[in-house]
């Protein structure tokens, strides 16, 4: 295949993806959190420091209603809008009966996966960036935007801290696409997409809860959304790199592992729809 072809193959592919109903459903409940959690504390402005990170600091600046979104999001939205794209990837073709005629293009089985999969990547950018937008927007909005104070208490100008933003969007998206491998590899186990979409999200579900066990805390440096949190980290000056390149290191690893679990099983599936 041709690079002009490979690159027309995943233009339909996000084609695909795009035009799909419940996928757009997706992106506006991902963006609707951060307008809906404007709004209340907009009309209703929290007391103290209780709360999720950041959250009593949105009345005081806009920009903080996009973290905080992502805060509450990456527990379970943004990992179930994953899982919902890895279900279509392979299974979803295999169960509407298409995968067998995609493979008889021909398209190599390792370039078809390589292009479900930059798809699937492509999705794990633009879910937290909707939130990104959708928060600044409305944030902007209600509360106004000007400079930051970070973590460390330092003032970040607007667009250092917008940019900063962008890094904390580009940093859970590395996790996400972790979790799309992980989901690549259970939708070539299946022909039934629903299924993957439980068990990808299974995933992300069970790694939160095992994260909080404190019995557990040999097992939660290897756990895929241990390092999600250190996202936080990018809102201090200067930045803590710690954390945020085990965090990478561990993203990558759950990447190359699962992704080339996915490769073996698909490269000797037998089609059959």
């Amino acid at each position: 295949m041709s690079a002009a072809r490979a690159m027309r193959f995943f233009g339909s592919e996000l084609k695909l993806i795009i035009g799909r109903r419940r996928n757009q459903v997706g992106l506006v409940v991902l963006a609707s959190i951060p307008i809906i959690l404007a709004i209340v504390l907009r009309v209703n402005r929290p007391r103290g420091s209780g709360g999720p990170d950041f959250l009593s600091e949105i009345t005081n600046n806009g920009f903080f209603v996009a973290v905080t979104a992502l805060s509450l999001e990456m527990t379970l939205f943004l990992p179930l809008a994953i899982a919902t794209l890895s279900g279509d990837a392979i299974a979803g073709e295999a169960s509407q009966g298409t995968l067998r005629y995609l493979l008889t293009v021909p398209v190599h089985r390792t370039r078809l996966l390589l292009t479900k999969y930059a798809a699937l990547v492509v999705g794990a950018v633009v879910a937290p960036l909707t939130v990104a937008v959708a928060g600044v927007l409305i944030g902007g909005l209600l509360f106004g935007l000007g400079p930051v104070t970070v973590l460390s208490g330092a003032q970040l100008s607007l667009p250092a801290a917008l940019l900063r933003l962008l890094g904390i969007v580009g940093y859970l998206a590395v996790g996400l696409a972790a979790l799309a491998a992980v989901g690549l590899f259970i939708s070539t186990l299946t022909e039934q997409p629903v299924a993957v979409t439980l068990a990808t999200a299974g995933v992300a579900m069970i790694s939160w809860i095992l994260d909080s066990v404190p019995q557990l805390e040999w097992l939660h440096p290897w756990l895929l959304v241990h390092g999600w949190p250190a996202y936080a980290d990018l809102l201090r000056e200067p930045v803590f790199w710690d954390n945020l390149g085990r965090g990478l290191l561990v993203d990558l690893a759950w990447l190359v592992i699962f992704g080339t679990a996915a490769w073996a099983r698909f490269g000797g599936r037998d089609v059959t729809s």
